[in-house]
């Protein structure tokens, strides 16, 4: 039997590490092994105790979040999910957390935090199982400069070469990206290695509601796309990439003057909204063959029935490769349903999508 995951609660309220540790100890895959006020007294529990995973307050004395989680994965990596108000406030926070190696984040309720707490214990277990599979040792080289080139266990020739297509032009291409844990840092690395003339990009990441926008002009700021949170009924344009809103499903639609995005409320896919499945299955019945399909690191099976669908309907198809995967879970069971033409490394399919725009 396997031993229980060992968390370590850091919050400056009271009521809160209180509650949290009541949430885990409910559940008998958890074991809360301590708790701490600040994060200069979490230092000590760290190096006494030896925690699997911690679940972090972005707001406390001494020492902010931030300033905690930069620190700590220099020296000393360990999983860590967000769970702050802050989050809430200030999303760019939330972000800033997630390039700094947090993997997950949940936001705290801004009313009746005992009840809201209790309201969300499914997600918050969730995410801290979640949290104790990461790749740790790929999260840290990920989040260190000059630390990213990947390897893969396939042999990827000099020149990646896609499947066939028919004869298509620029405007009639589609490109769809799907991912979830560790797929924030992921998604900013391929974009940042793309050039501006490509064609309309879909990417759909489980973000809740509030981050999708602050997480788009991140990316705006720092690659040569125009990086925006997509809108319903706008046309999908060459050169933009458009991040699914978090809780809507993002849809591509076609009409008389070419491709456009619909934004959808209807219920969870895979317990998740947005979904990468709900967004491939649309791209393959308007956009196949003339669009790609890239399934990233995540955990779960979403997206790999979507990305199937875009197989079967002739468009070539990426999947993240294990090593190179903070989880592999989506991507894994993509590779599994015969789904992925290319099985790459992060560091690869920026090349593959190159490729298939200029095909």
């Amino acid at each position: 039997m396997a031993r229980p995951i060992k968390v370590l609660v850091i919050d400056d309220s009271a009521l809160v590490r209180q509650f949290l540790s009541k949430i885990f100890s409910q559940d008998k895959d958890l074991e809360v092994i301590g708790t701490a006020a600040d994060p200069l007294y979490a230092v000590k529990k760290i190096r006494e105790q030896r925690p699997d995973v911690l679940t972090l307050d972005l707001e406390m004395p001494r020492m902010d979040g931030l300033t905690f989680l930069r620190k700590l994965m220099a020296v000393y990596p360990l999983p860590v999910v967000v769970i702050s108000s802050i989050a809430r406030r200030g999303s760019a926070a939330a972000i800033k957390a997630l390039e700094l190696g947090a993997v997950d984040f949940v936001t705290k309720p801004s009313l009746g935090i005992r009840a809201g707490l209790q309201e969300m214990h499914g997600e918050i277990i969730a995410k801290v199982k979640n949290a104790a599979g990461v790749n740790l040792k790929l999260l840290q080289r990920q989040i260190r400069p000059g630390q990213a080139k990947e390897t893969s266990s396939l042999s990827t020739p000099d020149k990646i070469s896609m499947r066939k297509l028919p004869a298509s032009n620029y405007e009639s291409k589609v490109i769809a990206i799907g991912g979830s844990t560790g797929g924030t840092v992921a998604v900013k690395r391929i974009l940042g290695e793309l050039p501006a003339d490509m064609p309309g990009i879909i990417v759909v990441l489980h973000m809740p509601a509030g981050f999708t926008a602050s997480y788009a002009q991140s990316l705006n700021d720092f690659c040569p796309l125009k990086v925006k949170e997509a809108g319903s009924g706008e046309p999908l344009k060459g050169g933009h990439v458009y991040i699914a809103p978090g809780d809507k499903h993002l849809l591509l639609r076609k009409g008389p003057a070419g491709y456009y995005l619909h934004l959808d409320t209807g219920p969870p896919v895979n317990r998740h909204r947005p979904s990468v499945d709900k967004t491939c299955f649309s791209v393959a019945r308007h956009a196949s063959p003339h669009s790609l399909g890239v399934l990233l690191t995540g955990m779960g099976e979403d997206g790999a029935r979507g990305l199937k669908k875009m197989y079967e309907k002739g468009s070539p198809t990426i999947a993240q490769d294990e090593q190179s995967s903070i989880v592999f879970g989506m991507p894994k069971k993509a590779i599994a349903l015969g789904a992925a033409d290319l099985v790459l490394p992060l560091n690869r399919i920026a090349e593959a999508i190159i490729s298939f725009a200029r095909s």
